[in-house]
């Protein structure tokens, strides 16, 4: 056949082709977003909403239930009492997780810098100060080894601080010696030690040192991790530590900076943990591990890292502290208030991981 013979059914071909072709506008407007994927995407972007809303919640609940006695205002000092130790240990393990690490090893870093400064300033006799001095930067040394740890062996946060937790309660029963240094000690030898016991009374609320000293380093924090290009690349190393390192940022060196910050952080919760109970034990603060985490996945942080909010920390260990409360003054055996607790943490991570669907 010629090629002449060719060009009619080709042409044919062409037309017809031509024909079945779609000729209008691409359109790539999407569908109205419901008020599920609204409500959604607004708490995926303010993850303090949350616990904001279940602590009033708590609030309107117990109001109704026990009356005047949860709502005089010294009971509600009475659980900020409560929550300090916790809410001081939350904002190390806040930004720890942030990066979407975890410390098993805070309340034993507290346990060991409270020992330390006991023993200097009260067994040593080392003025005050310089004992203080001395707890902080043991603090910052045990970080610093976590954040070695992490950093340069690669290795879990997970298992390292768990490793770490061993280590320091042993070295903490080591120099201590397994003995308590007594409140009446601490107050004759180093009262600037349990100085964050003293209290004030405000509106019928007795407020405590250490109350105010923790809701100030919530602030600090909060403002150093949302205005601070420190606090952006915490953020942004726990959202994606490729694209953090893509785009500059010296993650290892964020990483060890926030586990050292941490450790400071820890021996700092170790000062306001000796004028909470006046005495230096080294059996104290055994929980504040997991109370610490509690508050945090309460409080609306991605245990994944990258996304949370120091405050939400603040408002976690306050709503464990207002349902463990509430619940005291109603009756409830202690047990069912930690069951009641349970519920929380596994109600907070279905939320988080129903948060996370919203990138996707």
């Amino acid at each position: 056949m010629s090629a002449t013979d060719e060009s009619p059914s080709k042409a044919a071909e062409f037309e017809r082709v031509a024909a079945q072709v779609q000729t209008g506008v691409a359109n790539f407007a999407e569908d109205r977003p419901t008020l599920v994927k609204r409500l959604q995407h607004l708490l995926h972007m303010h993850p303090t909403l949350i616990p904001a809303i279940v602590l009033l919640i708590g609030v309107a609940i117990f109001s109704t239930i026990v009356g005047e006695r949860f709502l005089h205002p010294f009971n509600f000092s009475l659980v900020l009492q409560q929550v300090t130790i916790i809410g001081v240990i939350g904002v190390a393990q806040t930004i720890i997780i942030l990066t979407a690490g975890i410390d098993l090893s805070v309340g034993a870093i507290m346990v060991l810098c409270s020992v330390v400064m006991g023993k200097l300033a009260v067994g040593a006799g080392l003025p005050a100060p310089v004992a203080i001095l001395a707890g902080l930067g043991v603090g910052a040394i045990c970080g610093g080894i976590n954040g070695l740890l992490v950093t340069r062996f690669r290795l879990p946060p997970f298992i390292v601080t768990l490793g770490t937790w061993n280590i320091f309660f042993a070295l903490n029963l080591w120099y201590s010696e397994s003995e308590t240094i007594r409140a009446a000690d601490v107050e004759a030898e180093a009262p600037l030690l349990q100085v964050f016991a003293t209290s004030i009374d405000f509106f019928g609320m007795r407020l405590t040192a250490g109350s105010v000293a923790m809701i100030l380093l919530v602030l600090l924090f909060w403002y150093v991790l949302n205005h601070t290009p420190w606090g952006r690349h915490v953020h942004a190393v726990g959202d994606d530590p490729d694209a953090a390192r893509l785009a500059g940022i010296r993650t290892d060196r964020v990483l060890m900076s926030v586990y050292v910050v941490a450790g400071v952080v820890c021996a700092f919760a170790a000062w306001v943990l000796i004028g909470r109970i006046g005495s230096v034990s080294p059996q104290a603060g055994q929980t504040a591990n997991l109370d610490s985490i509690t508050a945090v996945v309460i409080g609306g942080t991605s245990l994944f890292g990258g996304r949370g909010s120091i405050i939400g920390t603040l408002f976690g260990a306050l709503i464990v502290g207002i349902f463990r409360n509430g619940l005291a003054l109603s009756g409830v055996n202690v047990l069912w208030q930690e069951f009641a607790v349970g519920v929380l943490i596994i109600v907070a991570v279905a939320l988080d991981q129903w948060l996370r669907r919203v990138s996707q």
